[in-house]
């Protein structure tokens, strides 16, 4: 499968140019880095790196319910597996209530910051309804951000292309590196089957991810970069490998990162810190570092 003939107009029409590159490059960050963090803890984190430009977690605007107790069982086993019912119908409620206001008072936080908004990382999937979906791309408006990304499926994508087409919002897709599931993003072909559904449809690429599952990042992102919106950077070992701190694993983000500079694409590449670590706003302080180093 290839891109020939998909519109790029609606992955390039109304993104924010920053003014916070590093020699060209726009980093920013996904703020689930922080995701440990309340949001105005994470966005004083952002002012005190020095990061201009964030993909906006749910998380950190949705309510975060409590872990439902532990069911009953052998002590040390661990709870069930899956959403909890109640709690993912009570996520639908807020969702489909709240008011459009809460998303206008959260734009209004970054701006007073300075902390530019890319986009919303909502997560469509298989759960949602339309109503949900449609809601969705309403909050995406009034946080005022062109983009949504989202760890979707094949199959929830096709519900979501009509939505994208009606609200001219466009939709990133995030893959991650399990290649044995037809329904996940991780092989280039379900990221191109994707683009195929709908105009607004796009590519968030984790590099770290895109790594892990075999594929060569640098390569994908030369020959698809019109309908890359935005980028993961992380660092993973080979072969499924874990995450790692920067440096540690085998991810060309330093490849990556020149590769912006040199072609001067301008498509964002946010730091997203999940390897493991004692201190969110430490560790994603040294990817920062690390992005200006391999920058300099």
């Amino acid at each position: 499968m290839t891109l020939a003939g998909l519109s790029l107009t609606p992955v390039l029409k109304g993104l924010v140019k920053a003014d916070s590159g590093i020699n060209g490059v726009r980093i920013g960050v996904q703020s689930y880095s922080f995701r440990t963090l309340s949001l105005d803890e994470a966005i004083k984190a952002m002012v005190d790196i020095g990061i201009k430009e964030c993909e906006l977690f749910s998380g950190h605007v949705e309510p975060r319910p409590a872990r439902p107790p532990q069911a009953a069982g052998a002590a040390g086993a661990a709870p069930p597996r899956g959403p909890n019912p109640a709690m993912r119908e009570e996520t639908r409620n807020w969702r489909l209530t709240t008011s459009l206001d809460h998303f206008t008072a959260v734009r209004r936080k970054f701006d007073a910051a300075g902390v530019k908004l890319q986009a919303y990382n909502l997560s469509f999937n298989d759960s949602f309804t339309d109503e949900e979906i449609d809601r969705g791309f309403e909050m995406a408006r009034a946080l005022g951000v062109p983009i949504i990304t989202a760890s979707s499926t094949v199959t929830a994508a096709k519900r979501v292309a009509p939505f994208a087409d009606k609200h001219k919002i466009t939709v990133a897709m995030h893959g991650h590196s399990n290649v044995t599931d037809p329904n996940e993003f991780a092989k280039p072909e379900s990221f191109f089957a994707a683009l195929a559904m709908s105009k607004h449809f796009a590519v968030n690429l984790d590099i770290g991810h895109f790594f892990a599952a075999g594929y060569d990042p640098v390569a994908f992102i030369e020959a698809h970069h019109a309908r890359i919106v935005n980028l993961h950077l992380k660092d993973r070992k080979k072969d499924q490998g874990a995450n790692t701190p920067w440096g540690e694993g085998d991810t060309p983000i330093k490849e990556v990162l020149r590769l912006l500079k040199t072609r001067k694409y301008d498509i964002p590449a946010n730091i997203e810190y999940e390897y493991r670590g004692e201190d969110a706003v430490a560790e994603v302080r040294k990817c920062f570092q690390y992005c200006k180093d391999a920058l300099a």
